[in-house]
């Protein structure tokens, strides 16, 4: 009983020396695995896929996802800077592919920052804020770690006396990788939980407000999802996601907080990223007369 007791100490001990902040959101996150150990077969897992996937470039689509991709990258790296924490971003190779795909409505982004859409999501987004939505939040997935939070959190459940002795076997960190990242013939999707979803929802907001992006289309976007699917099967897009009304009405809630960083992008521009004192509501800076959204009781919709 001593032993299981002084184990279960050094368990929490080690938990807790273990956990990594997001510093948009404040959430905390089991983070074992190092991005050198993950990295490499992130970028092996994507290098496979696209070569199994039918890639379009040179198109507008494919022009769109590069520049609202990159320029939420751009902003996200001037951010981490600014907080002096650019160091994190040490090693990320960041990759904007669009595949030809219209039957799938999804995106994703494997950890170290390469990413893909597919041309079934892009009737969804309607436009580059909408498109910026999804990348926002795939970019987060990325930067919040949440790759390494699940990949740690099955290591302790699967490996916990490896782990606490030190050691961890390169086989089988490569097969719990690779269950987490598994290579189907029209899709990889990380099997991210609920918690993780709402913390993407959350800085991938703030992201691409960063960017310039109005961040007042996020709610927008996840109802012409809504529409779109109907009573249809859940596309993979949505597939562990909060339910899309309680994502709105959560985006709403830090709606304000978003408004800060992009009234500040559209004044200095995202080189120069404010950080919010605190969360309170503030009047949005716009022109209501002439901008054709209204602000609502539930949110800022359109007309």
């Amino acid at each position: 009983m001593k032993i299981i007791k002084i184990f279960i100490f050094l368990l929490g001990l080690v938990l807790f020396i273990k956990c990594a902040t997001n510093p948009l959101t404040g959430r905390k996150s089991l983070s074992f695995i190092s991005n050198d150990q993950i990295f490499p077969s992130s970028f092996q897992q994507y290098k496979d896929v696209l070569s199994s996937s039918k890639i379009i470039t040179n198109t507008q689509q494919a022009k769109e996802v590069s520049e609202v991709g990159n320029r939420i990258k751009i902003a996200a790296e001037n951010y981490y800077k600014s907080i002096g924490k650019q160091s994190v971003l040490d090693g990320y190779q960041w990759q904007f592919t669009l595949i030809d795909d219209p039957k799938t409505i999804n995106a994703w982004c494997m950890p170290g920052g390469k990413v893909a859409v597919y041309t079934g999501i892009m009737n969804v987004c309607k436009n580059e804020t909408g498109l910026a939505v999804v990348l926002g939040h795939e970019i987060a997935h990325a930067l919040a770690g949440h790759g390494s939070e699940k990949i740690s959190q099955t290591c302790v459940a699967e490996l916990g006396g490896q782990l606490l002795g030190g050691v961890t076997d390169n086989q089988v960190l490569r097969e719990v990788i690779n269950d987490y990242y598994p290579i189907a013939s029209d899709i990889t999707l990380l099997r991210y939980g609920r918690k993780q979803e709402t913390d993407a929802d959350t800085m991938g907001l703030y992201l691409m407000a960063m960017a310039g992006y109005d961040p007042r289309e996020a709610p927008i976007f996840w109802e012409r999802m809504i529409r779109k699917t109907g009573n249809s099967t859940t596309p993979e897009f949505l597939s562990t996601h909060p339910d899309p009304e309680n994502r709105i009405a959560k985006l709403n809630q830090i709606m304000p907080k978003a408004l800060e960083y992009y009234n500040n992008a559209l004044i200095h521009g995202s080189n120069n990223i404010l950080i919010p004192k605190n969360n309170q509501d503030l009047e949005p800076s716009f022109d209501k007369k002439n901008d054709k959204r209204k602000e609502a009781s539930k949110g800022y919709i359109y007309n």
